[in-house]
C-alpha cells in the first residue's frame, strides 16, 4: 500500500511512494492536517538522482521505527527541488543562514504555518561520530513541541528575522574594480597542478570559466586564459568526464578530477558545452571541439525525449552501488575486447590494481596523446559502451524542465553556429518548439516542468530568464525575427511577473505564485547562474538589439541592484561580472540591410570570427521590415537597398558610413576614426 505520493508525476516523489512514512506532497491538505492535529511539519527536499537522498531514504524513510515516529508526531512532506525550486530556495536559505552550508537532502522541521525552527541536510538514522541522528532529532522535537513549544516558536521567529536582515538593499554601480576583485579571487585559488579552484571536492562551475574567458578577451590577460585551458583540459582528461559514453558528472571528489560523484545533470553538461565552445572559438584547439561533440552525442543519445525536450539527468547509483555502471576491472575489459583490450587499458589507465575501490575509472590523466583522435580506440569505446548498457542500469530522471532545457538550447544553438552543424540547430529549434507546445499553460504562462503528459507549477525567474536568453541566442545564430519577437514578449512578461519596482531586482517566484514565508531575490551564481544574473544579460542584449529606452532604463536599474549585492564577494557572482564587463565595454551594433530575404553567408562567416559577445546584430529585409519596426523602431531609418546588402557598424550610438561588402567593413575597422563617423541621433 502506497502513501499520498502514489499519484505524483515526479520521479523523486514516486521513489518514496512505497515508504512506510505517510508522505504528503507540498499541499494545502498537508498543512491543514498539521493544524488540525496540532503537529509540526517534517519537510524533506531532494531530487531523484541524488546519492545522499537515496542513502537517507534507505537508512531512515524505509525504516518502520522512524516511520512510526514521523507518522505519530509529525506531518511529513516530500518536495522535489527540481519541480519546486521556489520552496527549495526559501528553505535552503534558512539552512544556509543557520548552519553556514547547505545541500541535499535538505531536512526542515517547521510549524503548521510554515515557519522553520530546524534545518539541516543528511542525517544518519542514529547519532554517530558527533552527528545528530534523525531518530534523536525527531524524539527531541516531539517532546519539545509537547512541553516547551514556545522555545521552538521563538526559534522560528528569529530565523525569519535573520532572513529579512540578509536581503539586498541599496544600489551601487558596476565597475572595473569589482570585476578585478572577482578575477583576483580566482587567481589566488587556482590549482596550478590540476586546474580548478581550491581543493577537493571540485566542481566544474562553467560560468566561472566563461567569466575568465571574457576577462581575457577584455584585458588580454594571458593568465586568465591559461587558468581556463588548464581546467578544461584537466576535466576532459579526468574521470569526471565519461571517457566511454560522453558527458560530465556532477563534481570530482579528488583534486585531479579522477573520481567523480557519478551522477550526471543536464545543466552541468549544457553549461560545460558552452564553456568548451567559447574556448574553441578563442584557441581553435580541436580537442575542445571533440569534447563538445562527445558531450552533445551523450545528451542526444541518453537525455533527449522523442518529442525534442531534454531530461534532467542520470543517477550515480546502480543496484544500490555508487558508480557501479562506470567502473571496470582489467579482466572485465580483456574479456570484452580480447587482445585489443590491452591497448584499451593502456590508453585509459586501466590496471589490475585499479584506481577506485579495486576497479578502474577510465581516464586520460597519464595519456600524453589525449588530444589525438584514434579511430581504433573510438571503435573499442563503442563496444565497451554497448556492453555497459547491458551490464547494469542507471535511473534516469525524465522530467523536462524549462530552465534546464533553455540552457541546452543555448548550447546546441552555439554549437550549430560555431561548428557549422545543421543537426545541432535542429535539436535546439525542436526543443524550443517543445517548450512552446508543452510548457506554456492556458494563460500563456511558462511552467516549470513537463512529465508523462502533464505540465505543472508556474514558471519562476530562472525559467523566464534562461528561456529569454535561449530565444536571443537562437536569434543571434539564425537572425530569424520570430525568435527576437518572442524574446521581447517573454521578457516583458518576466518584468511584469517578477520585477521589484520599489527596490529593483527580480523576485524568484511570480506575483501570481504561491506565497511562501519569504519572496527571495537570488543573485548568487551557485551550481548554475542565478536568474537575476541571466536577466541582466537578457536586458542588456535587448536594449542593444532594439534600441528601446525602456529596456535600457530597467537594465541600468538592475545592474545597479546586482552591483550592490556583488560587492562583498564578486567571485561568487561570475555571471553578473560578465554582464558588468559587457555594460562597461564599448557598445557595438552591426546592422545588415538586405534586398534579399536570406541572410548573406558572408555575414555569418564574419560573426564566427568575432570574440565572444562582441557584437549585437540586426538583420533587416523586406520580409521582416514591418515586424522589426515594432520591435526595434530605430531600424525604420535604414532603407532597404534595391539590390545587395548594406552594413552599418555602430559604436556607442555613432555609426559608420554604409558598406556593401563585409571585406570593406573589415578594411574600415583597421582605421576607425572620429572623422569618418556620422551620428544618427
Amino acid at each position: 500500500m502506497g502513501n499520498y505520493l502514489i499519484n505524483e508525476k515526479s520521479p523523486y516523489l514516486l521513489q518514496h511512494a512505497e515508504n512506510p512514512v505517510d508522505w504528503y506532497s507540498w499541499s494545502t491538505e498537508a498543512f491543514q492536517k498539521a493544524k488540525e492535529e496540532d503537529k509540526p511539519v517534517f519537510l524533506s527536499i531532494g531530487y531523484s538522482t541524488c546519492h545522499w537522498c537515496h542513502v537517507m531514504a534507505h537508512e531512515s524513510f524505509e525504516d518502520r521505527k522512524i516511520a512510526e515516529i514521523l507518522n505519530n508526531y509529525f506531518v511529513s512532506v516530500k518536495v522535489d527541488r527540481e519541480e519546486r525550486p521556489d520552496i527549495d530556495m526559501v528553505y535552503m536559505s534558512v539552512c544556509q543562514a543557520i548552519t553556514g552550508s547547505g545541500g541535499w537532502p535538505l531536512t526542515i522541521i517547521m510549524t503548521p504555518d510554515k515557519k522553520p525552527f530546524f534545518a539541516g541536510t543528511y542525517l544518519p538514522k542514529n547519532s554517530q561520530y558527533g552527528m545528530m541522528g534523525l531518530s534523536e532529532l525527531l524524539k527531541g522535537t516531539a517532546e519539545l513541541w509537547a512541553k516547551d513549544r514556545n522555545k521552538l516558536l521563538q526559534a522560528g521567529e528569529n530565523i525569519l528575522l535573520l532572513l529579512k536582515s540578509e536581503s539586498i538593499t541599496g544600489n551601487a554601480e558596476p565597475s572595473d574594480k569589482i570585476i578585478k576583485q572577482g578575477f583576483s579571487v580566482f587567481q589566488k585559488s587556482f590549482d596550478r597542478n590540476f586546474g580548478g579552484f581550491g581543493g577537493a571536492p571540485k566542481f566544474p562551475s562553467p560560468h566561472n570559466l566563461l567569466f575568465l574567458l571574457m576577462y581575457y578577451v577584455k584585458n588580454k590577460d594571458k593568465h586568465s586564459l591559461d587558468m581556463v585551458e588548464k581546467t578544461l583540459t584537466a576535466m576532459a582528461r579526468g574521470g569526471i568526464h565519461d571517457q566511454i559514453g560522453g558527458g560530465f558528472s556532477r563534481y570530482s571528489t579528488d583534486e585531479k578530477w579522477l573520481v567523480p560523484h557519478f551522477e550526471k545533470m543536464l545543466y552541468d553538461n549544457a553549461l560545460l558545452v558552452t564553456a568548451y565552445l567559447e574556448a574553441y572559438r578563442l584557441t581553435h584547439k580541436s580537442y575542445y571541439k571533440s569534447v563538445v561533440q562527445k558531450t552533445l552525442k551523450y545528451v542526444t543519445r541518453e537525455l533527449t525525449d522523442k518529442e525534442g525536450g531534454f531530461y534532467c539527468g542520470q543517477d550515480a547509483d546502480s543496484e544500490g552501488i555508487e558508480g557501479k555502471y562506470y567502473i571496470f576491472s582489467k579482466k572485465e575489459i580483456l574479456d570484452i575486447l580480447g587482445e585489443d583490450g590491452k591497448e584499451f587499458c593502456s590508453w585509459f589507465g586501466i590496471t589490475k590494481e585499479g584506481n577506485y575501490e579495486e576497479k578502474n575509472i577510465p581516464n586520460l590523466i597519464q595519456n600524453q596523446r589525449y588530444d589525438e583522435v584514434d579511430e581504433r580506440i573510438e571503435k573499442l569505446c563503442s563496444i565497451v559502451y554497448r556492453y555497459r548498457l547491458g551490464r547494469t542500469t542507471l535511473h534516469k530522471d525524465d522530467k523536462i524542465l524549462t530552465a534546464w532545457n533553455a540552457m541546452m538550447i543555448i548550447s546546441y544553438a552555439k554549437a550549430a553556429f560555431l561548428l557549422d552543424n545543421v543537426e545541432y540547430l535542429g535539436k535546439a529549434e525542436k526543443a524550443q518548439e517543445f517548450i512552446e507546445r508543452k510548457l506554456i499553460n492556458e494563460n500563456d504562462r511558462l511552467m516549470v516542468r513537463y512529465r508523462d503528459g502533464e505540465s505543472a507549477y508556474l514558471g519562476n525567474l530562472d525559467d523566464y530568464g534562461y528561456y529569454c536568453y535561449a530565444l536571443i541566442t537562437l536569434y543571434e545564430v539564425t537572425l530569424q525575427i520570430k525568435y527576437l519577437k518572442k524574446a521581447v514578449y517573454r521578457t516583458m512578461q518576466m518584468v511584469e511577473l517578477f520585477w521589484d519596482e520599489k527596490n529593483n531586482g527580480f523576485f524568484f517566484y511570480g506575483k501570481d505564485g504561491e506565497k511562501l514565508i519569504e519572496r527571495p531575490k537570488e543573485i548568487y551564481d551557485g551550481a548554475i547562474p542565478s536568474g537575476n544574473s541571466v536577466a541582466a544579460h537578457v536586458l542588456l542584449k535587448l536594449s542593444q538589439l532594439t534600441g528601446e529606452q525602456k529596456w535600457k532604463e530597467i537594465m541600468d536599474r538592475h545592474m545597479n541592484f546586482l552591483a550592490a549585492g556583488v560587492e562583498n564577494y564578486p567571485a561568487g557572482h561570475s555571471f553578473s561580472l560578465m554582464a558588468f564587463i559587457k555594460v562597461l565595454s564599448t557598445s557595438e551594433e552591426l546592422i545588415c540591410i538586405s534586398a534579399e530575404n536570406k541572410v548573406p553567408e558572408e555575414l555569418f562567416s564574419y560573426l564566427k570570427e568575432q570574440d565572444m559577445n562582441r557584437l549585437s546584430v540586426i538583420f533587416k529585409c523586406p520580409a521582416n521590415a514591418e515586424q522589426l519596426s515594432k520591435i526595434a523602431p530605430f531600424t525604420t531609418q535604414y532603407n532597404i537597398p534595391d539590390c545587395g546588402s548594406r552594413y552599418y557598424l555602430c559604436k556607442n550610438h555613432t555609426c559608420s558610413r554604409p558598406f556593401s561588402e563585409i571585406k570593406q567593413l573589415k578594411e574600415y575597422l583597421k582605421d576607425w576614426s572620429d572623422e569618418n563617423e556620422i551620428s544618427l541621433e
